[in-house]
């Protein structure tokens, strides 16, 4: 099935949670001057207008973005903003061009503009559109190179990545509900290549039990140092998709401090007192 596109659902939720720990996770491996190998294993198309009759169709960068791109100027904050959050408004606001909120970046974009000079980028995305966008939207760009392929199973032929040092993310639409095993499997066989990497995992919340299976299977994986982060808008039981997390093998050290003082914060600012998360230690070191 090739029929999911990110741009009915850019900026919203999800993707706050998903791409404010992804910054973390690559900002934080750049500040070591060896090289960083990325890879996205379904990169979709790397930015996306708010404009678009696909955004404006769903509108769900209002429960998400939307609610956050002005904080940084509000005078009457309460509270000093976590720095997880401060920094991923910052990169939305640099990705824009003007003061107003016209646009979100893909995964991608935050990979491409984070990292540096000597890194490198694969990305995979399989949708025929998807791809021709991503790869008007990175050319010109050497660091990078795009493969129009299935991210589950082409992702195992770069790894390990010459340079020792990479973070891999999984970012799957979960079109049919295989994914979710698949995207679990996939990690594992992974990381049995390439131990010492870090990976994220990306999951939405729509059957609870669908994610304890994840879960349990990370735990009994064998796999150390597993941490998990979730982010919600209403309790599990109300229709669709209500939350989403972020299964993260090998995170930075600073990672579960920052996430912890940051999702409490967004859980309110989305959702009020309906706001949802969690910061766990799935699998000690």
């Amino acid at each position: 099935m090739l029929s999911y596109l990110h741009s009915f659902h850019a900026g919203n939720f999800a993707d706050v949670l998903k791409h404010s720990i992804s910054a973390h996770i690559l900002d934080y491996m750049t500040k070591k001057p060896k090289p960083v190998f990325y890879l996205d294993t379904h990169s979709g198309t790397g930015a996306f207008s708010l404009h678009d009759n696909e955004a404006q169709k769903t509108q769900e960068y209002l429960n998400g973005i939307g609610k956050l791109w002005d904080l940084p100027t509000q005078d009457n904050q309460s509270e000093e903003l976590p720095g997880l959050v401060k920094d991923y408004i910052e990169l939305i606001q640099s990705f824009n061009l003007s003061p107003n909120l016209d646009t979100y970046p893909g995964s991608p974009w935050f990979a491409q503009h984070l990292l540096r000079e000597h890194d490198r980028l694969s990305l995979f995305e399989l949708h025929p559109r998807e791809f021709k966008t991503l790869l008007q939207n990175i050319r010109g760009d050497r660091r990078i190179k795009a493969f129009q392929k299935d991210g589950f199973h082409s992702c195992m032929s770069q790894l390990p990545p010459k340079e020792r040092r990479g973070y891999i993310l999984m970012d799957p639409p979960y079109e049919v509900k295989q994914d979710y095993q698949t995207a679990t499997d996939t990690l594992i066989k992974a990381h049995a290549k390439f131990a010492t990497g870090t990976y994220a995992l990306w999951y939405p919340v729509v059957d609870r039990y669908r994610v304890d299976k994840i879960e349990a299977d990370f735990i009994k994986s064998g796999i150390k140092n597993i941490q998990l982060f979730e982010l919600g808008i209403a309790g599990d039981k109300e229709q669709g998709m209500t939350s989403s997390g972020m299964i993260v093998i090998n995170p930075p050290w600073t990672l579960m401090k920052a996430a912890q003082h940051a999702l409490p914060y967004l859980a309110k600012q989305l959702a009020g007192t309906q706001g949802r998360y969690r910061c766990i230690q799935l699998v000690e070191e």
